[in-house]
């Protein structure tokens, strides 16, 4: 092969992530304007400021956009929770670790609001929903694990409850928080924290007491 295409494959192909990346911004921004029902092939094209045929290049349709967006947030929101959710030092008290999970969550969300939109809606890509119910069940039980920590003597089935009940509420005020904007979305946000701070506490002062 003639030198001038081997260097010629590398340079399409990275003229086609970029093309991929810019359909899949464009994506979003409809997604979370439209919702996913609402939106369109061409609509995403426009946001692109491409053609349709230039869209269809990459995508065969609005579905195959949705998975591969869907894909790279949800591998994304993994690498989040498992920092968010790491082993915490025997020292650190529970508003602070509290605090920090919230944090680096929200902070996700609303750096990727078309997160929310696509996994919270309810017309989620059949692939999509496999993928978010695999990373609601790890969720789960990163969160389980942080609040065994705190009550190392609750039975198993407490804490499992307990820790759904977080997660319950903590997808009840990240709608809230994402449908706020400066500082009325700050409020919401250590709101959020107050919450489950003030539920979790009690508990963890009464098994600290039994110790």
């Amino acid at each position: 092969m003639p030198v001038d295409q081997e260097k010629a494959g590398p340079r399409r192909q990275a003229r086609g992530e970029r093309r991929i990346a810019q359909l899949l911004e464009a994506a979003a921004s409809v997604f979370c304007t439209t919702g996913y029902t609402a939106s369109s092939t061409n609509a995403i094209a426009r946001e692109a400021g491409v053609s349709p045929g230039t869209l269809y290049q990459f995508f065969p349709n609005k579905e195959a956009i949705a998975i591969e967006l869907g894909d790279r947030l949800v591998h994304e929101m993994r690498d989040t929770y498992g920092e968010a959710l790491a082993p915490v030092d025997p020292s650190t008290p529970l508003e602070e670790a509290v605090g920090t999970a919230v944090d680096r969550f929200i902070a996700f969300n609303c750096q990727h609001p078309v997160f929310f939109a696509l996994m919270h809606g309810p017309d989620i890509p059949g692939r999509l929903t496999e993928e978010h119910d695999a990373l609601h069940a790890n969720l789960l039980a990163r969160v389980e694990a942080l609040i065994a920590f705190y009550l190392p003597d609750a039975p198993t089935t407490d804490v499992a409850r307990t820790a759904r009940m977080c997660f319950g509420l903590y997808k009840a005020g990240l709608e809230l928080v994402l449908s706020h904007e400066g500082t009325e979305r700050e409020a919401y946000i250590q709101e959020l924290k107050n919450v489950l701070i003030r539920y979790l506490a009690p508990m963890v002062s009464a098994a600290q007491g039994a110790a």
